[in-house]
Order: structure tokens, then sequence, then C-alpha cells
């Protein structure tokens, strides 16, 4: 046999070989995402300078007011706050400081107790989201006044940690949303439940610890609700824990769980969604799903294709025989 061709037929399977190594590519199966999704940025607002009994006020410190608490905080040159320090107040004060929301205080007294639940005659609804109400939702298109399999939280500040709340999901259990202060579900955390009891609402509070729920007193009132199929809706006004000595937002999950009628008993929360830290008496504020982030901003190892695998294996096979039939023929 020639040995040119000889040579010429090893040369064209070496580059075919080498071309589909090189289509054997890796792709990592997630990206990952960038956290400042998750973030959430405070910026104050400066009052100016201002005279009082002959003295000028420096720029971007805010006076002091009756009633009302007040924050000093040094502005940097990329118009975030630092150290924030907040001064003793009695009434009413939204604190920013160090990038973190700070939970009002209360100007009315806590609502007095009263489970009772009266008829929803009306439906919940998305309308009055970012104008009058905090709106939390899974997913986050869900509107509960169509029909749907989807859970909803609505807040409407009332009156200092007096709010409204209107509590939408499916559940053959129970709805419920728990509100802690701080940047986490901490011990003892303040849980409405809105249980299906024989297709009318039962409202139980409670408290969560360690994935148990306890009934406990709470100041709610003006319960309403109502049970149509598996949806739950329910509607009450509550005043939420106060906030910690270092004041920062709170932290609200929206659940659902086995409730057993005979028993009066709540079974363990199922978390649909788990809010980072939020500003609960702002409309506008914008509420992220931590655990939707923490399942989409995780980066996996690079796995490699199988049809580049198969390719590659069926072109060393050939190479082997055609190495195998070119050596018979030399002999």
């Amino acid at each position: 046999m020639d040995t040119r061709l000889i040579i010429t037929v090893v040369f064209m399977v070496a580059v075919t070989i080498n071309t589909a190594t090189a289509d054997n590519s890796t792709t990592p199966t997630n990206a990952t995402t960038n956290g400042s999704d998750n973030s959430t940025t405070t910026t104050a607002t400066p009052v100016g300078n201002s005279t009082v009994n002959g003295t000028t006020a420096a720029p971007n410190t805010t006076a002091a007011a009756q009633n009302n608490s007040t924050t000093a905080a040094v502005t940097t040159a990329n118009n975030s706050t630092a150290n924030g320090t907040t001064t003793a107040g009695s009434n009413n004060s939204t604190t920013a400081g160090n990038g973190t929301t700070v939970a009002p205080t209360t100007s009315a007294p806590p609502l007095t107790p009263n489970t009772t639940v009266d008829v929803l005659n009306t439906t919940i609804s998305s309308s009055e989201c970012g104008k009058t109400l905090l709106c939390a939702a899974q997913p986050s298109s869900c509107d509960p006044s169509t029909n749907g399999s989807c859970f909803f939280l609505g807040a409407q500040q009332q009156s200092g940690l007096n709010f409204l709340f209107s509590l939408s999901g499916i559940s053959t259990g129970y709805i419920a949303s728990t509100i802690s202060p701080g940047t986490s579900v901490g011990p003892n955390a303040t849980t409405y439940v809105c249980a299906n009891n024989n297709g009318v609402v039962k409202f139980i509070s409670s408290v969560l610890n360690n994935g148990i729920l306890t009934p406990a007193v709470l100041n709610v009132n003006s319960v309403r609700g109502k049970v149509n199929g598996n949806k739950i809706q329910c509607t009450f006004a509550a005043t939420v824990p106060s906030p910690t000595t270092k004041a920062i937002g709170v932290t609200f999950t929206i659940s659902n769980g086995t409730y057993n009628s005979n028993s009066d008993s709540l079974g363990s929360p199922n978390d649909l969604l788990r809010s980072t830290v939020t500003d609960l008496g702002n409309p506008n504020s914008t509420v992220i799903n931590s655990l939707s982030a923490n399942s989409t901003n995780t980066t996996s190892s690079p796995t490699t294709t199988n049809y580049g695998i198969k390719l590659q294996q069926s072109l060393t096979q050939a190479l082997l025989i055609t190495v195998g039939v070119l050596g018979l023929a030399l002999l």
C-alpha cells in the first residue's frame, strides 16, 4: 500500500477526533445570580439648613420634634448612611442607619383581643398594592380575587404598630402568616392562623417555636373570613410585635399546613414565602421571597454533555480499527 495514502488516512482521522473533542464542551447548569437583587436600599432625605433661635442646623441632620424619634446619620460620598444612632423618642419613628429599615414604634394602644370570626362578604384583591397596601405574594403575579393556586398577604398600617391584614391561600387545613422583628423568624414568633374548620374560618392566634405552633393570646380583633373549596381568605386587625432595643425591620412568612378540627391541633407550617427584612408600614416596599432567591442563587459545577462523550468514544474506536487495518496492510 502507498505510504502517502496511509499517512493521509491517519491525518484525516486525527483531525476529525480533534474537532469532535472541541465540541465536548462543559456547560454550567445554573448561573450565579448577582446578590444585588436581594438587597434593600434605604435613602435618608436631608432636611436642609434650618435656623432655630438664631442657630443654623447642619444639613443632613433631622431636628428633634415632639413625640417623634430622630436619627443622626453620617452621609458618605456614595450617599449611604453609616453609624446611624437613634436618639430616644416615644412615638412614630422610622429610622434608617447602616442600610436597615426600622419598624415604627406605636403611638396607639395595642388592640383588644377578640378572635370571633364574622363572615367576609368581600373578596381580597391586589388592586391597592403599592398604594395603600404592602403586598407579598407567591407567585409574585398572584391576584387573590381570581381563581388559581396562589398565596397572598396584604398589610395596611392603621396607627403605629396596629395593622389591618388580608390573607389568602390554598389549603385543606390552614393558611398563616408569621411576623418577627429582625432578620429572621425568631423564637416565640407571632403567627396568625386562618383554619378551615368544616367549611368556615376559625382564627387561631399562636406562637411558633422550632416548627411547632402553640395557641397564644395575641392583640387581634375584627376578624372576618370565608372558605371556598380549598381557598381560604381572612382579614383581621393586629398589633405587630414591638421592635427590639436595636430596632430594625420585620421578617414575615406565608405558610400553610394541616388542621385537625376534632383535636383543634395545627401541623407544622410549610413556608411558601419568607421575606427579607421589610418596612411593613411602607406600601412601596419591595418584598423579596428569600426562598425563591436561594433556589436560584446557586452555582453548580460544570457537567460534560453526554453527546460529546459518546462521540469521542465512537471516534476512538474508529481510530483503533483504522490503525489495526493499516498495521495488517503493512505486514
